[in-house]
């Protein structure tokens, strides 16, 4: 290159880097964010890592992660958090919520939630099945923010060390439910999370989540296409697959998410876990408390996207 011509990349560079500048000194928040970021990267440098033993980076979580979430949330899904004074400062609690959407975007969302509106900020640690941790990429996602296998024994292993466990009892029979059964609540499994709760004398925190329906509403699903590759189901939506990854955009619905009340589980004695009645029943009123609060909060919405 002849002499007094700059070299591009570097003139690019320094475009990049002067735009970054002014836009950080034109918003504070910007600015606060790229520190954060360059912190962030310089730690990953030096191999400063803090994983716990089921594999949560709570740096990587908050740093990468839930700024991303945070765009969605705000911005795209406008949620309206209640009853954040249900969730308790300290100590384990067991976080059951309704499951829905298609594509499990209640679950990311929920995490981010109970973060952002807990002081100190707590993580939420959801119970996956283990075709998530299947996945590429999403697999090691969902450990490093702090997912684990839906198991008794993980479930009672976090109770036991004081955290927050989320629990989803319908799965995918409610994250796959097609569109016109939507916010129509399905099987709360056999009530393992109320034993596991009773044997840990944790509270059950119900949550209902609006919005999560209509994101990626599902019209059909093609089973055979399941089954050939080992998936739950196979979805078709209004733009998914005729958009290709496109449509995998959520709608922008407008999103509700409570909590309601603790239910105490420590006077109940841990032999009650052992009997399937007493568990079947508690598990139907969580159920009932939930779906009831699904209908209260339909009637509220006052629009759904938007």
């Amino acid at each position: 290159m002849s002499a007094g011509r700059p070299d591009p990349v570097v003139a690019a560079l320094g475009m990049v880097i002067d735009g970054a500048e002014k836009l950080a000194r034109a918003h504070p928040e910007v600015e606060r964010a790229l520190a954060r970021l360059v912190a962030y990267i310089r730690r990953r440098i030096t191999g400063e890592r803090d994983l716990d033993e089921a594999g949560l980076d709570r740096d990587f979580t908050e740093q990468v992660i839930y700024p991303l979430v945070k765009l969605l949330y705000d911005k795209w899904f406008h949620v309206e958090f209640r009853g954040a004074h249900n969730i308790p400062v300290d100590g384990p609690a067991l976080l059951v919520a309704n499951h829905s959407g298609t594509i499990a975007l209640d679950g990311v969302i929920l995490q981010y939630a109970v973060h952002r509106n807990t002081d100190p900020h707590r993580f939420l640690r959801p119970l996956a099945a283990d075709f998530v941790f299947s996945l590429p990429v999403i697999g090691d996602l969902a450990r490093k923010t702090g997912g684990t296998l839906a198991s008794s024994e993980d479930a009672e292993r976090l109770l036991g060390d004081g955290e927050l466990v989320g629990v989803f009892p319908e799965g995918f029979k409610g994250v796959g439910k097609g569109y016109a059964q939507r916010y129509r609540l399905q099987r709360f499994g056999r009530g393992g999370f109320v034993a596991t709760a009773i044997k840990a004398g944790v509270p059950i925190v119900p949550i209902s989540i609006v919005g999560a329906e209509e994101a990626y509403p599902m019209i059909a699903d093609i089973a055979p296409l399941a089954r050939a590759i080992g998936a739950p189901y196979f979805p078709v939506t209004p733009t998914f697959p005729l958009l290709g990854v496109l449509g995998l955009i959520p709608l922008p619905s407008r999103w509700i998410i409570e909590v309601d009340e603790p239910m105490p589980t420590a006077q109940l004695g841990v032999h009650t876990a052992e009997d399937p009645m007493e568990v079947f029943e508690i598990t139907d009123r969580v159920r009932e408390r939930i779906q009831s609060r699904l209908y209260a909060l339909l009637r509220e919405r006052d629009r759904t996207f938007f």
